[in-house]
């Protein structure tokens, strides 16, 4: 047994009201710099639909994670070394622009400088790559209004698997929404698909970083990843990804996206397991026995056994105790409501999802009958608007027992905590139904709908003695050189990898220009800039006020020689 540390989240799809604020958060901090103006380390995807890239889920097509060769051995779908070195110079298994979207602004000019006429102006869409006038047909969430629209849905390569389950018809059209970021694989296709070997997973906490100085942008890592989650930034001709924002899971605070979900259905926690499973448990071959097999992986954090190991291999104590209290092993091996992101593709994925259970009320309630009634909820379950074969394609690989025994679950804690609710007794049949009992039953409704901050986030903090290793990890994995990570700004490799001043708000010169220099954009200007942020309030910082003209011979003074005040 080699006991190894991993953290993990899960997301309760449930929870989820589409609205992109992690999305966007993340978009903020990680990826505003110059070359990522089309990533999105966190994007929302509407289901069913393409998806972002289009049609990532499509392995026959892009070739991404890991198969099984003639003699049952794991060798990455894209092909041996030999493949991989022939293929170096020109991988054709990843996605264009086109499959991204090609990142565009507006040209607000128009509509700020348009003298009164009579018809109202118009701001065309440009090209953020071109600078040209160009037409919007695609972008990361283009899914996100045609949800079960036959039009985009028919593309969608999960459906296209399960198009006899499913009718496109009106009033039989579903939706629902499925956040997405890196899943920080216990079996990293990425890593292994590394010419230069930048990729790498962490030892003390799992998250897959990439070494900025080792890499050398040869792309394979994006065709290896079968979640298209690693992106090439054409300006520092580097890999980029989700770094789980391991900044702030060094001093003990969720990721950014965690932190600001509307919704509060993101779970981030420690689990640990043994590293010497993983490497079989990927390679069972039965894919429907992939989720088992990943369960067997993790490591029950109150077996004393698993303590003392934990304690041999260097895990301090306080980290086995913060996986005791992880909603993560809760979710997925205590409650066992949390399923895999397509393990089918054999990374041992450690982003894991609560299937949707909402619509199961709707259709019982549009019968006329009890909707809360565990006998009703289970009967629906087979007559999910969702099918469940649609939601088994993602979370089991097909396998429909797993997602139906979850949809249980929910639907039985539902219908035993109405009853709580109502000032009557709990029904004990209710979660033995499912296998569970009353206790667990009401633990698991706390944590899915009461749990507080710590209890979603329990992230234990690096230790002080471990300060100067992860300082170094930090610098050589991080996206960018010398204002930490995902700053932006101008570094060693080029525009886009180093410090940013704060900036508010960008007109559409600015950010054209942005775009378009190899230098860094303004230097006189970027002097100049005043950081309000840090202003105290008492004292004008330098540069707020233009400079003050002198009358004895007529050159220009600082306006803050007279104490700021002009």
């Amino acid at each position: 047994m080699r006991v190894m540390a991993q953290m993990a989240m899960v997301m309760n799809l449930d929870k989820c009201i589409g609205c992109h604020t992690c999305s966007v958060t993340c978009k903020q901090a990680w990826t505003n710099r110059t070359g990522t103006e089309y990533v999105w380390f966190n994007n929302v995807e509407t289901r069913p639909g393409q998806g972002y890239p289009r049609t990532y889920e499509d392995q026959e097509k892009w070739e991404g994670g890991w198969a099984l060769n003639k003699r049952g051995r794991l060798q990455l779908k894209a092909g041996g070394r030999l493949r991989n070195l022939l293929t170096i110079f020109a991988s054709p298994k990843q996605p264009s622009i086109d499959e991204y979207y090609e990142p565009w602004t507006y040209d607000y000019e128009s509509l700020t400088n348009a003298p009164l006429q009579e018809h109202t102006p118009v701001a065309r869409p440009k090209s953020l790559l071109s600078g040209k006038d160009m037409q919007v047909g695609w972008s990361a969430n283009w899914d996100d209004d045609l949800g079960g629209a036959p039009e985009l849905a028919t593309a969608d390569p999960i459906l296209q698997r399960v198009s006899d389950k499913v009718r496109l018809e009106f009033e039989q059209t579903f939706m629902f929404y499925l956040p997405r970021i890196c899943e920080h694989c216990l079996n990293p296709s990425c890593a292994a698909s590394c010419p230069s070997g930048a990729i790498y997973k962490r030892a003390e906490d799992g998250i897959v970083l990439v070494d900025q100085d080792a890499c050398r942008g040869w792309r394979k890592c994006v065709t290896g990843c079968p979640y298209k989650k690693v992106y090439f930034n054409h300006k520092t001709g580097k890999a980029e990804k989700c770094t789980f924002c391991f900044p702030r899971i060094e001093v003990g605070l969720p990721t950014v996206c965690s932190e600001t979900c509307v919704g509060r259905l993101r779970y981030i926690g420690l689990v640990l397991y043994d590293a010497d499973k993983v490497l079989a448990a990927a390679s069972v071959t039965d894919e429907k026995d992939l989720l088992a097999a990943q369960r067997g992986v993790f490591l029950d954090p109150d077996d004393p056994h698993v303590q003392r190991e934990a304690e041999r291999a260097g895990i301090p104590h306080d980290w086995v105790q913060a996986a005791q209290r992880s909603p993560i092993w809760a979710l997925i091996s205590t409650y066992e409501v949390a399923l895999p992101l397509h393990p089918e593709y054999r990374t041992m994925p450690m982003v894991w999802y609560i299937p949707p259970l909402s619509p199961v009320v709707d259709v019982v309630q549009e019968t006329g009958v009890d909707s809360e009634d565990t006998s009703n909820l289970f009967a629906a379950i087979d007559t999910l608007r969702i099918p469940v074969e649609y939601l088994a394609e993602l979370f089991t690989a097909g396998d429909t027992a797993p997602v139906t025994a979850v949809l249980k679950r929910l639907a039985a804690m539902r219908s035993y905590m109405r009853d709580l609710n109502m000032g009557r007794s709990g029904d004990p049949a209710i979660p033995a139904s499912v296998g569970m009992d009353e206790a667990t039953m009401y633990e698991m409704y706390r944590l899915l709908a009461l749990a507080k901050y710590d209890e979603r986030y329990v992230v234990p903090a690096a230790h002080a003695e471990q300060a100067h290793g992860l300082e170094e990890l930090a610098t050589e994995c991080s996206l960018d050189y010398d204002g930490g990570p995902g700053m932006g700004g101008s570094g060693p490799f080029g525009e886009g990898s180093g410090g940013q001043d704060p900036l508010a708000v960008e007109n559409f010169h600015m950010l054209q220009q942005r775009q378009t220099t190899d230098t860094v954009a303004e230097p006189e200007s970027r002097k100049a800039r005043v950081n309000l942020l840090n202003w105290d309030g008492k004292s004008a910082p330098a540069g707020m006020f233009p400079p003050k003209a002198d009358p004895d011979d007529g050159t220009s003074q600082p306006g803050a020689s007279d104490g700021g005040r002009p």
